[in-house]
């Protein structure tokens, strides 16, 4: 499985991490879906974590053009290639993706052939309560289950 976010923002560029944003929910709400300890471990054991359980991160926009780390700021973007992850990731079956703007690029990854999901975004200034956003998050495990 394949988790989708748009772009990421400042933090994350500084820190070279995806998700390093104090404030954003990804790590505590995956982590939970997946009963890893996410939020409490160093940046490269979340991702070995992660890997061992079929889940990879990447981001549907490669570049763009974006003063700050609103994806309402987001301008001439440039998507990233389903055809290169297909010969990367041979054995992808779902993608999710982290919020609409990620999202947006859901039907051409459909019509490649995967299982998809639009979540909640877990982006501190999507302003729904975590409670809300991870309990649409759960369906996370289903996609893994199913491959």
């Amino acid at each position: 499985m394949l988790i989708l976010g748009s772009f990421p923002g400042e933090a994350s560029l500084v820190a070279r991490q995806y998700y390093a944003h104090p404030r954003n929910h990804f790590w505590p709400i995956l982590g939970a879906v997946l009963g890893e300890p996410l939020a409490e471990i160093p940046y490269a054991d979340r991702l070995s974590r992660i890997r061992a359980r079929g889940v990879g991160i990447w981001d549907t926009i490669v570049a763009c053009e974006r003063a700050g780390s609103l994806d309402a700021a987001i301008r001439n973007a440039k998507q990233g290639e389903i055809a290169r992850i297909r010969r990367i990731a041979r054995e992808l079956r779902a993608v999710c993706f982290n919020g609409n703007t990620a999202g947006s690029a859901r039907s051409s990854w459909a019509a490649a052939g995967y299982a998809t999901l639009v979540l909640p975004s877990t982006s501190p200034a999507y302003t729904r309560p975590v409670e809300e956003k991870l309990a649409a998050w759960r369906a996370v495990r289903e996609f893994l289950e199913e491959r």
